[in-house]
């Protein structure tokens, strides 16, 4: 782990936000899709998945795409931003299967409000330890998606959306069909 357990998910779940603007349908459109969506995120404190708590949780994923954009300073100016739009006042707490880590809202604020600064406590994070490098768009050439690259050797260069495979896959059988002929049945014959 390079980072703090909350720092790492809040990094990650911020990237998985963003890219469901990708996704054809959009996951965040209907109430089931969304719940499903957003359960799968470790997020305590409340989720009605009411329309309302929808459309505030889908425009976080434009301000979110564009700190994937900006340079160090553009990105301290969003976070202090989204910190003081949210009266932000960070403390430690423990629930659930999580040790100590920090909240930086009350459990029972909006989604998106505590989305918006666990997000925004996550970069003061990288800004102090001079890692925004780990902030990536997708090496995908057709992709649009964003990551976040927590590997120890900062080598992640593709989303979470099937990208690193889907082109590996093409290169695999680009070599083949180099190699041989490939028959109707996509057999490779010599």
């Amino acid at each position: 782990m390079l980072f703090a357990h909350d720092t790492e998910v809040a990094l990650t779940d911020a990237a998985a936000l963003v890219n469901t603007a990708l996704e054809d349908p959009d996951p965040l459109q209907t109430r089931a899709s969304y719940l499903e969506f957003v359960r799968g995120r470790e997020w305590s404190g409340s989720i009605s998945g009411n329309p309302a708590e929808r459309e505030a949780v889908m425009a976080l994923r434009p301000t979110f795409r564009d700190l994937w954009s900006r340079d160090e300073a553009g990105v301290v100016e969003r976070v202090n931003l989204l910190l003081r739009q949210e009266s932000a006042l960070p403390q430690l707490v423990k629930h659930g299967d999580w040790d100590w880590h920090l909240h930086a809202t009350p459990d029972d604020s909006p989604l998106a409000s505590r989305w918006s600064v666990e997000t925004a406590m996550a970069l003061v994070d990288l800004v102090r330890a001079g890692e925004l490098r780990r902030l990536r768009r997708c090496a995908a050439p057709d992709c649009d998606g964003v990551l976040v690259d927590l590997s120890r050797n900062r080598s992640k260069r593709y989303c979470e959306m099937g990208c690193g495979n889907r082109l590996n896959v093409a290169a695999y059988r680009a070599r083949r069909t180099s190699r041989g002929t490939v028959s109707p049945k996509g057999n490779l014959q010599p």
